[in-house]
């Protein structure tokens, strides 16, 4: 199990490099079988990454699945929803083609659409390749450092998709690491000295406390000021 760091010289670089990866890494795996999956966060940092990913004709979109680490319990429309950044900057060109796994399922509450998500990702683990965003707090996907719901999500017989309401804005569903930790190739994108900073904190941490350490195996940093 490794942790490789890469360094970029920009932003701009990180993105592309990321891209190219990720559209490799999918495009390599279709050689051999006939479908992949693509796990990514929300947030507008990975967006230049999606932007790129969009418009690649390294592979066939159409036998890619996509689907996000974890979504707030928001109308599509809405500004905050994950789901709304990912169709205006990945599930577009090329990218259009693929098959897009909504885990907003318009139930009054998260709770309700947990089983039914679980069986429709379910079929597409392991995952292909997996991006992880993480937050300054340590958190990664709807996982919060302290939160009930990380303990949770971070026991043995834990349920691959969990709604998470600890949290201070809207109700959330997040993917645990029964269904992430799995993954063919993991990445984490991060940016800015805080971030590094971070990284470097949660690795001699408790995963309850520094939820991203539950992933600190086999993974590749991606880091640039």
């Amino acid at each position: 199990m490794t942790l490789e760091f890469v360094e970029y010289p920009d932003r701009e670089m990180l993105a592309l490099s990321l891209a190219n990866k990720i559209a490799g890494q999918l495009a390599q795996h279709l050689r051999v079988n006939d479908r992949a999956s693509l796990c990514v966060p929300g947030g507008t940092t990975p967006a230049p990454v999606y932007d790129t990913l969009a418009g690649t004709g390294l592979l066939d979109w159409s036998r890619v699945t996509v689907f996000l680490n974890d979504e707030r319990w928001v109308d599509g429309s809405h500004n905050r929803s994950n789901g709304r950044l990912l169709r205006r900057h990945l599930m577009t060109g090329k990218a259009a083609d693929a098959r897009y796994i909504d885990l907003y399922s318009g139930d009054a509450e998260p709770e309700a659409a947990a089983e039914r998500l679980d069986a429709l990702i379910a079929p597409e683990l392991p995952i292909t390749v997996l991006l992880l965003g993480m937050g300054t707090d340590m958190h990664t996907a709807s996982l919060f450092p302290g939160a009930p719901e990380t303990a949770l999500a971070l026991a043995p017989d834990a349920p691959r998709v969990m709604a998470v309401r600890s949290v201070r804005d809207e109700p959330r569903i997040t993917l645990t690491p029964a269904a992430l930790q799995k993954a063919i190739n993991t990445h984490l994108m991060i940016t800015g000295p805080e971030k590094r900073a971070a990284l470097e904190r949660a690795q001699g941490l408790d995963p309850r406390d520094a939820p991203i350490r539950a992933f600190l195996g086999d993974i590749t940093v991606h880091w640039a000021e």
